[in-house]
Formats: C-alpha cells, sequence, structure tokens
C-alpha cells in the first residue's frame, strides 16, 4: 500500500517522523523505521533522515504494509510449515519456497505468520502487529531456518542480537559463473533503488552491509556455476542478492537481479541451512541446520563438477 499526500502549511517545518507517523496512523517507532528502510519519498526522492524538515507543498509518499486499524490477522490452519526448535520462548522454523512470510500488499493471508498464528495464538501479541512474533524474514522464494519469537520478552532479546550480529545464519546458494577465490568478504552498503522501488542497490549513503562467502563446489556443466556458503554480519534486505550480483555471480533463479534464466528451475537456489545463537532466556546454545529442498538437491544433480 502507497499513501500520497500533499504537506499543507500548519505541517510545514515538521519532522519527516513525525509526519509519516500522523499520516499512516503508525507509532513514531514504525515511522522511523519505514524511514530507514527507504520507504518514503518527498516529491519523488526517497528520504532516510527521520528528522528531515517538511515544507508545504512538498508531496509525501509512504510504503508501507502495515496492518490498518480495523484489519485483523486471520489465523490459516492450511499454511503449511515444519518446526525443528520449539520452547516456551521461541521458534525455529524451516520455511518452504514459495511461502510468503508476512501479509501484506497481494498477501492478505495464507502467509507464514497466518499459519504461525493458527498454531500458536498467543504470538499475535508479540512484537509488531502487522508481523507478530518475527525477528527476521525471508524472502518469498527463500526456504529455510527462521527464527520465531512466542513472547514479548524473547522478541526484545533477539532483536537486540540481531542488532548486535550474535545470531549467526548461514545461506546456501549456486551462483552463475566460477567464483574465482575460495573465500572472500563483501563489504558494500545497500539502499533501496530510486528507480525500481521493489530492488535494492549498492549506494554509498546505505546501511552497511557485509557477507562472507565461501566456495563450496564448482561446476561446468550444464553450465558455469558455483556452490557457495554464505554468512552474514547484517541482515540487509536482499543482501545475499545484491552483494552476489555485484561481484559478477547473481544467484541462479533470481529474476529480479539477473538476466540469465535457469532451465528447470522454478525458484531462486538460495537455502537458509544454518542458524546458531545462545537463547536468550535459557542459555541453551542452538545450532540447527536444514537440508536442501529436495527440488534444489535435484536440479544440483545436473550439474558437473570441474575436474
Amino acid at each position: 500500500m502507497v499513501i500520497s499526500e500533499k504537506i499543507p502549511e500548519p505541517l510545514s517545518g515538521e519532522r519527516l517522523d513525525r509526519v509519516v507517523s500522523m499520516i499512516s496512523s503508525c507509532s513514531r517507532a514504525h515511522a522511523a523505521s519505514l524511514i530507514e528502510e527507504g520507504k518514503v519519498s518527498v516529491s519523488g526522492k526517497v528520504i532516510t533522515s527521520k528528522s528531515y524538515k517538511l515544507q508545504s507543498g512538498q508531496r509525501i509518499a509512504i510504503e508501507d504494509d502495515l496492518v490498518l486499524p480495523g484489519e485483523e490477522l486471520h489465523p490459516d490452519y492450511s499454511v503449511q510449515f515444519h518446526v525443528v526448535f520449539e520452547d516456551s520462548y521461541l521458534l525455529v522454523i524451516d520455511k518452504p519456497s514459495g511461502l510468503v512470510v508476512h501479509p501484506g500488499p497481494g498477501s492478505e493471508n495464507g502467509t507464514l505468520v497466518n499459519g504461525i498464528l493458527a498454531r500458536y495464538p498467543e504470538i499475535r501479541t508479540v512484537g509488531q502487529t502487522d508481523r507478530p512474533g518475527l525477528v527476521h524474514r525471508l524472502d518469498k522464494g527463500t526456504s529455510g531456518l527462521m527464527v520465531v519469537a512466542r513472547t514479548q520478552e524473547s522478541y526484545e532479546a533477539l532483536v537486540k542480537m540481531m542488532a548486535k550480529h550474535q545470531v549467526e545464519r548461514t545461506y546456501t546458494a549456486l551462483v552463475h559463473g566460477e567464483v574465482e577465490h575460495n573465500r572472500g568478504v563483501i563489504e558494500a552498503p545497500i539502499a533501496r533503488s530510486l528507480t525500481q522501488v521493489t530492488q535494492m542497490v549498492l549506494s554509498p549513503s546505505g546501511k552497511e552491509a557485509v557477507t562472507h562467502y565461501e566456495v563450496l563446489s564448482r561446476y561446468s556443466s550444464p553450465m558455469k556455476a558455483t556452490l557457495v556458503k554464505l554468512k552474514l554480519e547484517t541482515g540487509r534486505t536482499h543482501q545475499i542478492r545484491v552483494h552476489m550480483k555485484a561481484i559478477g555471480h547473481p544467484v541462479v533463479g533470481d529474476e529480479l537481479y539477473s538476466r540469465r534464466r535457469a532451465r528447470g528451475l522454478s525458484r531462486i537456489f538460495l537455502h537458509s541451512s544454518e542458524i546458531s545463537f545462545v537463547h536468550p532466556i535459557t542459555g541453551l546454545e542452538i545450532d540447527l541446520s536444514s537440508e536442501l529442498p529436495q527440488e534444489l538437491s535435484q536440479y544440483l544433480g545436473y550439474f558437473k563438477p570441474v575436474q
């Protein structure tokens, strides 16, 4: 949903976060988050400073998928997902590809959040109202492990751990071409594209983003490709996809960031394969892994390793 309004004279000189909060009927914290994520533009230019002062006559556009007042998240018992770890405080879910994580424009129902609410209704009051329990998310096409908080206490602790990079997330991806070095680090800030609202780009004014990669296998046919393991220091939107494209090796099956087509594969070859952290409440060391889904392992079986 995009909200567009012209700034009236009485709001001239007001801070951007205050006006976003007023127009979209959300909290100042959520307004600040929208601004930082590049979802607010003023007269066609994305503004990422919450203290930016508005002037009358400017037009503000807000891209927000927050559930509106009066709308309600409905439990959906038909949503299928596998829980690999569960206690009174949190869940670790193995999300299938194709499942949208939370409701938004075009996906109001049938999301992972709707399915979680069917099994764990207490999560409704945890965290943000539009995405209860979620401390991070995976793209629709990406499969694998993700953490969900069951209590407000664990939610707040996990959010802090994410910010301090205390949750180690490892992904497995097949990328186009032959990656030259066995290991490497990609450090390049990421921001939302000013021309394509659904895409992220490298930008000096973007947020810090750091991705570590390690080559697992190289393949020569049916096309040159490399299987890599990736670890995130930061959790920016589309981080792996943008970083791998930046070094000339876009993820196989990524139709948003690559013009190359992957014949025989109907999804992106990106899987959240490992997650490890210290349980924020019990102190238990959580170290979980998820094998490649059948469609990815079967597709990989067609490739011939470099001799």
